[in-house]
């Protein structure tokens, strides 16, 4: 999950397979080409890991149909081959433009240039890939994962006082969101050395990796004075971690996270986590603008930075009431 300023945008999800005819439609449907034809998207979801992606995975569903797009939507179960098996069966399907949340950053040149072949237009949500070929996708519409780790640090620096020792709780190992959200924070509370990670394991995204992560933290580790987790759900895992052991989440162990989705809104405005990063899951509007852009042969930005804050207790408890996720 960023107050980086640009357009923001969306991700992607699919829907049924029933492919909208060809004809009626025509020049006064949104979700049409420039030969008036339906257009039809393949999104190939990440998984159902947090409560995060559900709402992500919302986003695109609802925004595809008020579009009037046809969405086909897989669900990879976390599994970067389940990806790369749906995106060639989109191909296939000669859909007319294929939009991925990736599992992870690497391996994806080989499926990608499958599509350009056949000239079917890539869009990244959520997450980037580390590729040298910048051709074989459209544009990225995302958070900076960056910015939302070093505004973590941000925090931390602010509020620590005196020797601080930090437990990580990684996403999916190799995923853009992991590795960027370590590399901000880490970044950031270098400026102050008695700020140190002593130690940092993947949890994986999940609120019950979180929270067997963080046991295993609270036997192997003396003395801990903050968790930070890279996303709400593994926090709200390591909360009731944290209560078994007989400790007060947000007192006795300070906790900092990303995302801002309800649960981990709640928990902070009830004091149990005491700074969240906030990362919008709601893409799927922006999404399907993009979509039909590149899909007419038009010119988009090639990053398209979503639009975030931050939150402390206060500002949660001031937030909820209208929260959307």
């Amino acid at each position: 999950m960023l107050k980086k300023i640009t357009t923001a945008a969306s991700v992607i999800a699919l829907c049924a397979l029933t492919a909208c005819g060809s004809g009626s439609g025509g020049a006064g449907n949104n979700g049409t080409n420039a030969s008036g034809d339906t257009i039809t998207m393949g999104f190939a979801q990440v998984g159902a890991e947090s409560g995060w992606r559900t709402a992500n995975t919302k986003s695109i569903q609802d925004e595809a149909k008020a579009a009037g797009i046809d969405l086909k939507f897989s669900d990879a179960q976390q599994k970067q081959e389940n990806q790369i098996k749906a995106i060639r069966s989109y191909i296939q399907q000669k859909v007319k433009v294929i939009a991925f949340s990736p599992v992870v950053e690497t391996g994806w040149d080989t499926v990608l240039l499958e599509a350009k072949r056949a000239n079917i237009p890539v869009i990244l949500t959520d997450r980037a890939i580390d590729s040298d070929d910048k051709s074989l996708y459209k544009t990225f519409l995302g958070s900076d994962f960056v910015e939302e780790g070093k505004k973590a640090g941000d925090w931390l620096v602010q509020n620590a006082s005196g020797p601080t020792n930090v437990v990580e709780l990684q996403g999916t190992t190799g995923a853009a969101p992991a590795i960027d959200r370590k590399k901000g924070f880490e970044e950031k509370i270098a400026a102050k050395p008695d700020i140190k990670i002593v130690a940092s394991q993947t949890g994986d995204f999940t609120r019950s990796g979180g929270k067997q992560v963080m046991e295993a933290f609270l036997k192997s580790q003396p003395k801990i004075d903050v968790v930070y987790a890279h996303n709400d759900d593994m926090g709200l895992g390591a909360i009731e971690a944290i209560k078994a052991a007989g400790k007060v989440p947000g007192k006795d162990i300070k906790i900092i996270t990303v995302d801002a989705v309800k649960d981990g809104m709640t928990a902070l405005a009830n004091g149990e986590i005491n700074y969240i990063v906030e990362c919008n899951p709601l893409l799927g509007k922006q999404l399907m603008e993009l979509a039909k852009k590149v899909v007419k042969g038009e010119e988009v930005p090639p990053r398209v930075v979503t639009v975030e804050g931050t939150f402390t207790q206060e500002q949660a408890k001031a937030a909820l009431p209208q929260r959307q996720y």
